[in-house]
């Protein structure tokens, strides 16, 4: 009995400190963290959410500078990870990869740490031949302009594939079936292909690796050159040249081809509600830049976290009548908030990409022959930070083998694309998650995606030899009217964006332009035009399409 005593005062004694304890806890759950000994050394931050749990703090350095701590979490409290007064945040100077990996060459000046603006020279040997950019600058975003410098013989069957900045190889044969295998310095991360082999056709399989530190990322121009770059000329029709720089060629659409493109946001809570609605933003964009061409692609979307929450499915998408499936996507997007992914907010990668094979499937048994015939896209907004469900690479891989089957000819029936949002993205699992192919990307790393607008507008580029007819871009108005004045600015409203083209005065009440312009379901009340600045702008009665128009008339040849 007295045993029996002690037992039940020891249990007492254990359970009143942690009650005694629990309000002080509780309080900071869902209390504020301090605001104090939060400055970074020579730049800024800003807060998601004030000093409220929850609050994500984000450091900003300025060009050529990163923060040696790049966010912080407001929880429980207290910021984490956790700094002190003796090593406070500072922003440090961005250096760029080692170049002094040129085998067979000569590389200037000399350095230990290369920062930015610092510019190399590279030279070969006797008896090899250079390729690639002689001269380099190193960039704000932490890589080098240009390409990768090689001095190569080219004598055996593939070229010498070079070796990248910051890395090193192994494997110096270059005929069939010969490998070559790469691996980055210590503190930096490789992106593409760890190791390449010589193919039958003389190309190295896979992608050239890139080595990244944990504050590279790419620019607006960079990824509209390999990314969006290939929407002028090559959505619509194949690729009619294979000659020339292949780098940018991304999605293209076998002529008379089908194409189901997948869009995914991460809706995790290591996203932010800012990132969050910028990156609903982006897939309204990408959309309505897609939709100036000559192809109408369906689209699945989708948010996840611990869960997988479909915006619309691609089933769901191909019942919607055709004037009415756009729209229908940029509503669903507009009702998903933030809040709507529940409090169920882990990082379940694998299970996303397990949903998107499972709506393949679905497409599949609904028309098997379809499904054969249609461009699969994969596109996927993440920071890579997967806490749950496994490995997703699997899960990729099965989608691989579904689509292309084994057959070297079908490999370009699927792309996958990610896109790394903010400045802590987990770039060695996210490379697992991507496309590998030669000469082409398919990995984009974005601090933020304040510029991705800049971005996709540089898919419509009037200064480009395949320019779309009639489309407008912004240029100085009183100099325009003084050079052009029959010129007319038709403005179209539609959701999110709406169209800005010009067209020609050729009549009192007509005025002629490229039937690009328009879209399926715009109407007559949705259609205004200015003439001139400050005058009244003026409604349209309606517009008239030409009766012999066909967007898919000239794809044979190449126009769009």
């Amino acid at each position: 009995m007295e045993c029996e005593q002690r037992l039940n005062w020891l249990i007492l004694a254990m359970i009143c400190p942690l009650i005694a304890g629990a309000p002080s806890s509780m309080s900071k759950r869902h209390g504020s963290c301090p605001e104090e000994n939060l400055n970074i050394d020579g730049g800024t931050f800003v807060l998601s959410n004030n000093y409220s749990d929850g609050s994500f703090l984000r450091y900003i350095c300025p060009d050529g500078y990163y923060p040696s701590v790049q966010s912080r979490l407001c929880q429980y409290g207290l910021w984490t990870p956790k700094t002190s007064a003796r090593k406070s945040p500072k922003c440090q100077k961005v250096t760029c990869p080692n170049p002094r990996v040129l085998e067979n060459g000569e590389v200037t000046p000399y350095k230990n740490a290369y920062y930015v603006n610092d510019t190399t020279t590279y030279s070969c040997h006797s008896d090899y031949k250079f390729r690639g950019t002689a001269v380099r600058v190193c960039k704000p975003n932490g890589k080098w302009n240009g390409t990768t410098p090689i001095c190569g013989r080219d004598s055996d069957h593939c070229p010498d594939p070079g070796v990248p900045p910051g890395s090193s190889r192994t494997g110096h044969m270059f005929n069939i079936d010969d490998k070559v295998t790469y691996r980055c310095d210590r503190t930096l991360t490789l992106i593409g292909s760890k190791e390449r082999v010589c193919q039958d056709g003389g190309q190295w399989s896979g992608t050239e690796p890139q080595c990244y530190a944990h504050f590279t990322y790419d620019t607006p121009e960079e990824v509209s050159e390999a990314f969006s770059s290939a929407l002028k000329s090559n959505l619509a029709v194949s690729q009619q040249n294979e000659g020339g720089d292949q780098q940018g060629k991304k999605i293209t659409l076998d002529q008379g081809g089908k194409l189901d493109i997948y869009i995914a946001v991460d809706a995790s809570d290591s996203i932010d509600k800012e990132n969050f609605d910028k990156a609903k933003n982006t897939i309204k964009l990408l959309i309505e830049k897609i939709s100036y061409y000559e192809v109408s692609p369906n689209y699945e979307i989708l948010m996840f976290a611990t869960d997988v929450h479909p915006i619309i499915t691609m089933k769901n998408f191909k019942s919607i009548k055709d004037k009415d499936k756009i729209t229908k996507v940029f509503e669903d997007l507009d009702n998903f908030n933030y809040e709507d992914k529940g409090d169920r907010t882990g990082t379940n990668i694998a299970k996303l990409y397990s949903d998107i094979h499972e709506s393949m499937k679905l497409e599949e048994i609904n028309n098997a022959t379809s499904f054969l015939e249609t461009q699969h896209i994969i596109i996927v907004f993440t920071d890579g930070h997967a806490n749950m469900g496994g490995d997703p690479i699997p899960k990729v891989n099965k989608i691989k083998y579904h689509i292309i089957k084994n057959d070297p000819k079908r490999e370009k029936k699927l792309d996958l694309y990610v896109f790394g949002v903010g400045k802590d993205v987990n770039k060695y699992d996210v490379n697992g998650l991507v496309s590998l192919r030669d000469e082409e990307k398919y990995f984009f790393m974005l601090p933020d995606l304040d510029k991705v607008q800049e971005t996709f507008d540089q898919m419509i580029d009037e200064s480009t030899s395949v320019e779309l007819c009639g489309i407008h871009q912004d240029y100085d108005d009183e100099n325009k009217r003084r050079a052009f004045p029959w010129l007319a600015q038709i403005n179209v409203v539609r959701s999110p964006h709406g169209s800005n083209c010009m067209g020609s005065l050729v009549t009192s009440t007509y005025i002629l332009t490229a039937a690009h312009c328009f879209k399926n379901g715009d109407t007559a009340d949705k259609i205004t035009v200015d003439l001139e600045k400050n005058l009244k702008v003026l409604k349209v009665e309606k517009y008239i399409i030409h009766p012999k128009y066909n967007k898919t008339a000239y794809e044979n040849k190449g126009i769009l």
